[in-house]
């Protein structure tokens, strides 16, 4: 049975709406830190300052995310509440593997150590 008490069928298809919804951080994180990195930072960027952005750019996604979450669970689908935190959780892992990603793509050589 659905969500709603309709018969669904199982499908291991997935939605275009779920590559979106990994396509949009990435690039928003990747855009963040440029940003960052070109306009603040005068074109220079190490590993640890790229995390540092990545991860306030996290918080604020995150903040907003969960409140439009709580909003949603609280008044059109309460029965929603689990696969919602499972789904918010999935998404912070996800978020914390591209900051690193994003990291390492955008920043400096290092010339000496």
């Amino acid at each position: 049975m659905g969500v709603y008490g309709q018969q669904t069928e199982i499908s291991d298809k997935i939605s275009w709406l779920e590559y979106i919804s990994v396509i949009i951080p990435f690039f928003g994180l990747y855009l963040g830190i440029k940003n960052f990195r070109d306009n603040y930072n005068g074109g220079r960027l190490e590993f640890f300052e790229g995390i540092f952005e990545g991860f306030k750019i996290m918080l604020v996604g995150g903040i907003i995310a969960s409140f439009c979450m709580t909003i949603y669970v609280q008044f059109v689908a309460p029965q929603l509440g689990t696969d919602i935190m499972g789904r918010i959780g999935g998404a912070g892992v996800v978020g914390v593997l591209f900051t690193l990603a994003v990291s390492l793509m955008l920043m400096n050589k290092q010339h000496t150590l």
